[in-house]
This record gives C-alpha cells, sequence and structure tokens, in this order.
C-alpha cells in the first residue's frame, strides 16, 4: 500500500512510526516543552533521526479536560513549527487539528496529512479537507475533549467505532474526498474507559474490515497507567512499546508515539520475525 502524502509518497507495507510534537502548554505528557519553535524543531530533528517518518504537530491540547484554544493561537503555534520542519528533514508532517484554518495553512506551509481528532466535524473543515486534495486520518471520539470521559456508554465499543468511521468515510467521499486519501484511528482514550480501550486493542484487527490505513496512538496515555499502576506519564515507556507491539501484529500502518527510538527498535523486531 502506497500513499502519496502531498508531494511526499511513502509505503505502508510495514508499520510506520508518527512522532509526537505538542505546541502547546497543557497537553497531558510533553505540554509546554517545546512551545518555542527552535525547541520543537529540534525535537523533530531527533524523531526523525530516530526513525519516524511522520511528524504529528499539534496546536492545541486533546487531553481529557483540554479547553479550545483561539484559531489565532492555534495558527501562531503550529505553522511556523511546521514551515521549520519541511525546510530541513525529509519527514511527512501531519497537522493534528480540526480548525479548518488551520489546516489550510499547515498544508500550505509543507503539511501532508491531517489527523483530525474529531473526524472533520467543525465547521468547514470537511470542505476544506475535500479542497486541499491531501490525506486525512478520522478519529473516533465520543464527546469532546472538555467532557469525553465523563461516563462514556457503548453498546459494543469495537462495532459502534467501527459504525461511526464508516459513517464519517462516506460522508467524506460524497464531499469529494478520495478513498485513497482516508486513514482511520479508532481513538484510544478518547471517550473511553479503561475496559473499552482494551477491548479495542483486543479487537483491534477488525479494522482491517475498513480496507484504510489504519493509525493509532496509545503512547504513555491513561490506560497504560491505571493497568500498570503508573499515574506519571513519563514512566510508562515500557507499556506504550508493549501495546505499539500489539498494535503492529493487529495490522496498524501507523503508529504514534512519544517514544520513537525505543519504538523503532520493537517494531524491528516484529518485522523481522513476521518476514522470517
Amino acid at each position: 500500500m502506497v500513499v502519496d502524502f502531498g508531494s511526499q509518497r511513502r509505503s505502508l507495507d510495514r508499520p510506520l512510526i508518527m512522532g509526537v510534537l505538542n505546541v502547546t502548554p497543557d497537553s497531558f505528557s510533553d505540554g509546554g516543552r517545546f512551545v518555542e519553535p527552535a525547541r520543537a524543531l529540534e525535537h523533530a530533528r531527533q524523531m526523525f533521526l530516530s526513525g519516524a517518518t511522520f511528524i504529528d504537530v499539534g496546536g492545541e491540547s486533546t487531553r481529557p479536560g483540554a479547553a479550545p484554544v483561539s484559531v489565532e493561537q492555534e495558527l501562531e503555534r503550529v505553522v511556523p513549527v511546521v514551515e521549520a520542519i519541511r525546510a530541513e528533514l525529509d519527514v511527512v508532517v501531519s497537522v493534528d487539528t480540526s480548525t479548518a484554518e488551520v489546516m489550510q495553512a499547515a498544508i500550505a506551509a509543507g503539511a501532508g496529512l491531517i489527523n483530525d481528532v474529531r473526524a472533520l466535524q467543525r465547521p468547514g473543515a470537511l470542505q476544506m479537507a475535500a479542497s486541499l486534495g491531501v490525506p486525512v486520518c478520522l478519529m473516533h471520539m465520543q464527546g469532546e475533549p472538555g467532557t469525553m470521559q465523563h461516563d462514556p456508554c457503548y453498546d459494543n465499543v469495537i462495532d459502534d467505532v467501527m459504525v461511526f468511521l464508516r459513517d464519517r468515510m462516506r460522508l467524506c467521499e460524497a464531499a469529494g474526498i478520495s478513498r485513497s486519501n482516508l486513514l482511520i484511528d479508532p481513538g484510544f482514550g478518547f471517550g473511553k474507559t479503561l475496559q473499552h480501550n482494551l477491548q479495542l486493542l483486543k479487537g483491534l484487527s477488525r479494522f482491517a474490515e475498513m480496507d484504510v490505513p489504519l493509525l493509532v496512538g496509545m503512547s504513555r496515555k491513561s490506560m497504560i497507567g491505571a493497568v500498570l499502576d503508573r499515574p506519571d506519564a513519563d514512566d510508562r515507556l515500557y507499556g506504550s512499546i508493549a501495546v505499539a507491539v500489539l498494535a503492529a501484529q493487529a495490522g496498524a500502518h501507523i503508529i504514534r508515539v512519544h517514544d520513537v527510538k525505543e519504538t523503532r527498535d520493537a517494531l524491528a523486531m516484529v518485522d523481522a520475525v513476521s518476514n522470517s
């Protein structure tokens, strides 16, 4: 499977790594560390050299309880970082946003993928994504970040998430977005209890039925902290590697992580065994 991310073509025949770069003061794990563009670029450089094929730049925190930011503030945080990364590194820049204006500006600055936790449901997002012509990752989230962890409920979490994603894919195609430009993300930790997250991971291979690339992000999340009794997000490395390996074995094409080098080594072993 080969996908064109703007001007860059990447094969998804083996799992690839997406490095997380939050240029926000309040993200759950790295909030405040990379707000300055120079520090953000240096971190992107380190992740690229460690094996990241994608760098996911986000200017609005979507951690549980997070408040939205203004369009102007998100643009000020994201666009200079996207420009700086693309000027130096041969990496696909993903813009982690739900806002149409930010999508437009980031793609103009060189980003090649829109990664939207709201699956293009904000006003104007669907039409903007269709006009830009780059791949879009549609993620499932029950509710909004401010309230999504207030007693989330499903009849069957895998079936319900798949129904939502199929509906969003149909709307995207009707709006003019080619199916070949769609990716999906089941949204671990977004409006889901620990048991919901574990059930999603256990049944992750079912998402292959949707016949589009699968992106997953579980790195350092509270589901790992709950299982391992690790309240500090920075103390969840080994759990993060374990779920990355499980995701790769279940067919994930892109794995979004904070710890690129360690995950690269783990996925290299998975790849070696799979192709032996």
